[in-house]
């Protein structure tokens, strides 16, 4: 089965437009790393918990929106070897992102179950 990487942010919604702009060209340079699929989700019907949720895992400010997201990759070696090549590529550690990246959150998924 597919392997999943899940992201979760906090994004300024004022910057919906260039945030989305920068997610497509970000989902050509992931499926150029072995990427199958490339989902961006925006929050649009993102209810607030009294214990936990998206908001208060990525510390969502008034002015900002919670956006989920995954990428599928065919396998984790794949996905490891996509992260190895991000974190060495010079480019991406230049990049300037739209949001706050010291409050997304990220993990790699085993599938369990995809009917």
């Amino acid at each position: 089965m597919p392997y999943i990487e899940g992201f979760v942010a906090a994004v300024p919604t004022a910057n919906k437009d260039e945030y989305v702009m920068q997610a497509r060209q970000a989902a050509d340079y992931f499926k150029s790393l072995g990427a199958t699929r490339v989902i961006e989700c925006w929050g649009d019907d993102v209810p607030k918990g009294e214990v936990t949720d998206f908001y208060k895992a990525a510390q969502v400010k008034d002015d900002e929106t919670p956006i989920f997201s995954w990428i599928e990759y065919p396998d984790r070696a794949t996905r490891d070897a996509a992260n190895k090549k991000m974190r060495e590529d010079p480019e991406m550690a230049n990049m300037e992102m739209p949001f706050d990246g010291a409050r997304m959150f990220w993990g790699g998924f085993e599938q369990v179950v995809n009917q």
